[in-house]
């Protein structure tokens, strides 16, 4: 699902270029959740935004699903990474003045069709979401909101789950509720990458990566 061969993230900044990432080699396949630990500032996101196709890396290779991403033209990326990917990021990113129902389908880009709509509603009863649905952002827990977030990552049943510090900002209780969720589906055969500095993927994860000052360790 996951191919990187000799990834380079370089930054060029006023006191001079920053290497983010280091000629990281590795891949992952169809089916697995691979987590990959690293302190804050070990270029852990930059690494996901790449393989995500949302940023572009100095120099190397990234293949999903068989797709050199970075060799499609920009809509067609675009258009990969909205049908293939799903993404979940720490701060949640939910549109502060629409509701549960329609933060599913808009973030996601979705017309308010049936079709549409019967997918945001399965979604929000597996994610325990239905009593939310006409709830704005600024009613819900921190909880909650991971879980609308996860479901806009999942409503279009993408091949590939990114997750970004899902956990970071959420307490014990509701960390492993999210992880827990993100199994289930990962179980349903969807390919997980998950970054993350907490110990607490680790017993769901087939496979954990470290990463430090840019570079893999198995």
């Amino acid at each position: 699902m996951i191919y990187l061969e000799n990834i380079c993230k370089i930054y060029e900044t006023p006191r001079g270029k920053v290497e983010a990432i280091k000629k990281v080699n590795f891949h992952v396949e169809k089916g697995e959740f691979v987590v990959i630990k690293g302190p804050s500032g070990s270029g852990k996101t930059t690494l996901l935004f790449s393989i995500g196709g949302i940023l572009q890396p100095t120099s190397g290779v990234i293949r999903v699903d068989g797709n050199n991403i970075y060799s499609l033209k920009q809509n067609d990326r675009a258009r990969f990474r909205a049908s293939q990917i799903g993404f979940v990021f720490q701060m949640f990113y939910l549109i502060p003045y629409v509701n549960v129902l329609e933060n599913i389908m808009l973030s996601a880009g979705l017309p308010g069709d049936g079709k549409n709509q019967e997918r945001a509603l399965e979604l929000a009863n597996n994610l325990s979401l239905t009593e939310r649905l006409k709830h704005n952002p600024s009613e819900l827990s921190a909880g909650e909101c991971q879980r609308v977030a996860l479901a806009r990552a999942l409503i279009h049943q993408p091949k590939l789950l990114l997750a970004d510090e899902p956990t970071g900002n959420l307490d014990d209780k509701n960390s492993l509720e999210i992880l827990k969720i993100i199994e289930r589906y990962h179980h349903q055969g969807v390919t997980v990458l998950l970054v993350t500095h907490t110990n607490f993927a680790d017993s769901l994860a087939d496979r954990t990566l470290y990463l430090k000052n840019g570079e893999i360790h198995e």
